[in-house]
Parts: structure tokens; C-alpha cells; sequence
């Protein structure tokens, strides 16, 4: 059953991913039934269903809103990823550093500088995106899927000149 406004559970310093369909969106719950995270500034229509404006844009703002304003009408979990990797900062700390940033506007890059980054850090001092990681894996092996492609290609292409050749000298000779 997916959480209400009453059961999320969340505490404060907790990492909050919303899953938005083509990608996910980061926030940091502080309490009170409110986050804050980095977005666009220019993602203003609607819950920011707009993954276009995300990835053009290079400056995000640190916003601290409702969570139910944030998450709209998608699933989310909470999501303290890193927990296992690193020790988390003291809550008190996270939501502190978090609401003195509200308002702030940061550089933003999808690769470098994203809305997981910026809640990772906030958490536990390390800027990290599982999320950035998973793309380059799977860039990765596409690029490699395309190279062992094109190899199998030539390869095909140069057996079957080798089977003309053949079959040329056996008509010829």
C-alpha cells in the first residue's frame, strides 16, 4: 500500500526517492512533513513532470517544500541507500545544512551534480548517484553491445569474401 500523509514514516535526515517513470527525483525529509531538495528552477509546472527541463538546465535551487507537493501523484520509498557503505551523518546535522541551503542556487548537471547528489551529500558527506552509476553500466555495455556487433558484422562480411574467393577460383580454374 503506498504511504498517505499520515504513515510515510520518514525521520528527519531520512533520503526520499520518488520514482517519476524515466528517472528519479531526491529529497531529504526534515520533518514535519517536509522535504527539501534541488531542482531547476525553471520546473515549475506541476509536480516537475518535465525530464527535458532537467536535463538543460545548469543551475538548480535548494527548495524546501510539503513532501506531498514534491512527490504528487507518484510512488516513492525511503530510501537511505548508502547506509551500508557509509555511516550517516547525525539527523540534526542533515536537516540543519539542508534548511540553511533553502534558497541557494547550485550548479546542476544529471551526471555530476544532481538532486541524488546533493541529498547523498547531505546525508553522509559523499556526493554519490546509484542512479548516474546504473546509466553508465548500461552506456557501457551498449557501446560494447554495439562493438561486439560491428565486429561480428565484419567478420560475417569478411567470410563471406573468402567464400566468393573460393568459389571464384573453383570456376575459373
Amino acid at each position: 500500500m503506498a504511504p498517505t500523509l499520515f504513515d510515510h514514516g520518514a525521520k528527519p535526515g531520512d533520503l526520499i526517492e520518488i520514482f517519476r517513470g524515466s528517472y528519479e527525483h531526491w529529497a531529504v525529509y526534515i520533518g514535519g512533513n517536509e522535504v527539501v531538495h534541488l531542482i531547476p528552477p525553471s520546473v515549475d509546472s506541476g509536480p516537475f513532470g518535465n525530464l527535458l527541463m532537467l536535463l538543460d538546465s545548469s543551475r538548480a535551487e535548494v527548495r524546501r517544500q510539503k513532501i506531498w507537493e514534491v512527490v504528487g501523484r507518484h510512488r516513492f520509498i525511503i530510501n537511505n541507500l548508502l547506509d551500508d557503505e557509509y555511516r550517516p551523518r547525525e539527523r540534526r546535522i542533515i536537516v540543519r545544512e539542508a534548511c540553511r541551503m533553502v534558497g541557494w542556487e547550485l550548479p546542476y548537471s544529471t551526471v555530476t551534480n544532481n538532486c541524488e547528489h546533493f541529498v547523498t551529500e547531505l546525508r553522509y558527506g559523499k556526493p554519490e548517484s546509484r542512479q548516474v552509476d546504473r546509466a553508465a553500466v548500461i552506456g557501457s555495455a551498449a557501446v560494447a553491445g554495439v562493438g561486439i556487433a560491428a565486429l561480428g558484422v565484419a567478420l560475417f562480411a569478411a567470410l563471406l569474401k573468402d567464400d566468393d574467393d573460393d568459389h571464384r577460383r573453383r570456376h575459373h580454374n
